[in-house]
């Protein structure tokens, strides 16, 4: 393993740091815990005229490079276009400084959706990691990108990409809370729980959950109006067992403006489940999201929401919303070491079964 260091742009700084505190308690690094913490390495300066420079603050020569970024809402509160500048200008920064190896880790790209061809208009996914890859990075890590085909944008001679599942977070974190022991798993979940598609595209997503907990699986189909963004003309709901009566778990990459599950929990109310929630990896919640997840909670249609922290969740959030965040930075630090000793990234891909979860010593049980 060559010498690394962890560094973040001002966007991640928390979280890298929450990265490197895990980091720091494997025994494999303990003892340089100090020199692996970088999160303070870059230094930003913005001008007058809209310029940056990004400056690194002390020699990495020959060390592999993590770098922690996001685009989307994030903690330092830097816009998109500005967040995405200074991870270029850091990569230039840090390629330039003779880094051996630079690693952009970002949790969520907030590009992703943008990743199709259309004949004038530009691809916006292509557009950023052309350009990662392009000033130096040789190797991009991400949660859940939003299509498996975003992963061959990338030429892997160049720069290799892992997308990396968080979803077994969100299913870690349904058992260690909410089901606990498997008899709780085998007479209600199975029999009182379905997992619910926003739409048909997302049918994949809600499978691997139903599956997981061996509960019935709940598939929505929405008809679009293409003249208008994120609008939805009518869902239709197909279902092999009733939904009265069940709890109903809405399964999704993200949720941006919510006006997919908004549509599709008024259509579920005629069809009397016991109570509908949400869980999702990224949460956008781009307005007017909160409004309208707030309305559906004070109408006693939304139950609770669940998500993790790939995007930084709003400071303020309406009093009626019930929201639950189940971080992933130990996630992040496990891949790390993964890529880091060269190991294989099967255990990190390999899917999640709840009776075998439940059933394996308490030891192990982690959000």
């Amino acid at each position: 393993m060559n010498d690394f260091v962890v560094c973040a742009a001002r966007s991640m700084h928390n979280y890298a740091s929450r990265v490197v505190s895990s980091l720091s308690k494997s025994l494999s690094y303990s003892d340089h815990a100090d020199q692996i913490n970088g999160v303070d390495l870059l230094s930003t300066d913005c001008f007058g005229d809209g310029e940056m420079e990004v400056t690194v603050n002390s020699s990495i020569r020959g060390k592999d490079v993590v770098i922690f970024s996001s685009s989307a809402r994030n903690e330092a509160g830097i816009s998109v276009e500005e967040a995405k500048i200074e991870l270029y200008h850091s990569v230039d920064a840090l390629k330039r400084s003779q880094a051996n190896k630079i690693i952009v880790f970002e949790p969520f790209v907030s590009s992703s959706r943008s990743d199709r061809t259309t004949r004038r208009g530009s691809v916006g996914l292509w557009v950023h990691l052309k350009t990662l890859s392009s000033l130096g990075a040789r190797h991009i890590v991400t949660f859940q990108l939003h299509s498996d085909k975003s992963k061959t944008m990338l030429d892997p001679a160049v720069c290799a990409i892992d997308d990396i599942p968080a979803l077994p977070l969100l299913k870690r974190y349904l058992c260690d809370v909410y089901i606990q022991n498997v008899e709780k798993l085998e007479q209600e979940v199975r029999h009182e729980w379905a997992f619910c598609s926003v739409d048909a595209g997302g049918e994949k997503l809600a499978r691997r959950f139903a599956n997981s907990f061996g509960a019935p699986l709940v598939v929505a189909h929405k008809q679009r109006d293409y003249s208008k963004p994120n609008s939805i003309e009518s869902v239709n709901i197909l279902s092999a067992e009733p939904v009265e009566g069940k709890k109903l778990w809405i399964v999704d990459d993200m949720i941006d403006t919510a006006a997919s599950v908004e549509g599709l929990i008024r259509a579920l109310k005629p069809l009397k489940p016991k109570e509908v929630n949400i869980i999702a990896v990224h949460a956008l919640f781009s307005p007017p999201a909160a409004k309208r997840l707030e309305t559906l909670s004070e109408e006693g249609l939304l139950n609770r929401i669940i998500v993790t922290d790939t995007v930084c969740c709003p400071r303020s959030l309406p009093q009626h919303l019930t929201l639950e965040i189940v971080p992933s930075a130990e996630l992040a630090a496990r891949i790390l070491r993964t890529i880091l000793n060269n190991e294989s990234m099967s255990k990190l891909l390999r899917p999640f079964n709840a009776d075998t979860y439940l059933r394996s010593p308490n030891l192990f049980h982690s959000h």
